[in-house]
Parts: structure tokens; sequence; C-alpha cells
């Protein structure tokens, strides 16, 4: 049995008891950052040996954690937070499971692009989750596909690059399309700031900008 166990994105209350109770019953947790993780597991006391699993050696231990699995082991896969999948390792684990009939049960959980659409003020009953942009190579046919896109864009970013990709929305999507930016969800200094695509860009150029990131855009009218 393979567990996927959302985690909380910020806010340490934000876990299910039913996660509580998956992680205390598995014979191990797989984790994308065991230090990250422990903390978690610390706060509620939960004792259950770490392993680590994430985007460079997943590729190297999937067959070996997929014969444990076979053994009879039960797992857990946490993230540093939110769901595994969502722009996180999971799929390649999750996938071989199911090509060996291994049973793969999800949980339902947190997740930062939820609140930050919900929250953004913009068209939530249609929305396309784009994640992170590609950095250099695809970047342009990315945003010249997206800018004819009509429901609502939901992205991640990092803070080092928030502003860079807020003027490539400018470029590509206009200076007075709306979004929203969303910074450290949940979190003691949680802050989302909305308007024209100018008026937060030119906002968060005064700034540090720290914490993670999402952004949620208008889609082309």
């Amino acid at each position: 049995m393979l567990y996927l166990v959302p985690t909380p994105i910020g806010n340490l209350k934000d876990i299910t008891l039913r996660a509580l109770e998956v992680l205390q019953q598995v014979d191990v947790v797989l984790a994308e950052d065991t230090r990250t993780s422990s903390k978690l597991l610390n706060h509620y006391n939960i004792t259950k040996p770490l392993s680590p699993y994430h985007q460079h050696n997943e590729h190297k231990i999937v067959q070996h954690l997929v014969d444990q699995l076979q053994a009879g082991k039960k797992m857990a896969l946490i993230t540093d937070a939110g769901t595994p999948a969502i722009s996180d390792p999971a799929f390649l684990l999750v996938r071989e499971c199911i090509k060996n009939d291994i049973t793969v049960e999800t949980l339902p959980g947190a997740t930062a692009f939820v609140p930050a659409l919900v929250n953004s003020g913009l068209p939530a009953n249609r929305f396309s989750f784009e994640g992170f942009l590609p950095l250099k190579k695809g970047r342009h046919t990315a945003l010249k596909t997206l800018a004819e896109e009509e429901r609502t864009m939901i992205f991640y970013e990092s803070p080092v690059r928030l502003v860079k990709t807020l003027e490539d929305f400018i470029e590509y999507f206009g200076a007075e399309r709306l979004c929203s930016v969303s910074r450290e969800l949940t979190k003691m200094f949680e802050e989302n700031k909305r308007g024209t695509i100018t008026e937060v860009c030119n906002y968060f150029k005064s700034k540090t900008v720290k914490g993670e990131i999402v952004i949620v855009v208008a889609g082309k009218e």
C-alpha cells in the first residue's frame, strides 16, 4: 500500500486527522527533504523512519520501492509542502505502483494553488494550472500560447523570479490584464496583492520578496 499524504503549506495545524493517523501507521515515510519533514513529524510526535524521495533520486530507487511495497510494506509519500505530484515528485512512483497492481490511496488535503485561486477574485469555475514556467527553452512558446488562454491561469514562481515573470506577463498578456499574487499562504506574513499585472509588478519591484509564490492571472476576454 502506498499512501500519498498532503502536508501543510505553512501552518502546521493544516493537516488532517486522517493524515496523522496514516503517518503513525505506515512502516516508512518517503520525504522530499527529510530535514523539512522531520520538523512536521516531530511536532506531532511521529517517530516513523524517513527515507529521501525526490527528483534527483526517484529514477534510481523507484524499482527498489516497488519491490518493498510488493513485499508488504506500507509507505507514505509526503513532500515539503502540499499535495504530492502537484509540481512535486510522486508521478513516477504512482505510475509504477499502478503497473504492478500495488494499491495507491491519495488523501485530500492542502495545496497552495486552491486558496490562491479562490481569494484572487478571478473566475474559479474554469482554470488552467500551469505550475512553473520553463526558465529558458520553451518559455516564449508557452507564454505565446497562454496569451490566448481564456480560462484563469495559475502559476508557481520563486521569489527571485517573480518580477521577471510579471514583466513577461505584461509583454505577452498585456499591461491591464488582472492578476493576483499570493505569498506565504497560511503563514504569519501571508500577503495577497491584486490589481493589473502592471500594478502588481510595480508593487513587488519596490520590496524584497520572500516566501512561496502563487500567481493567478485572468484569462483572455
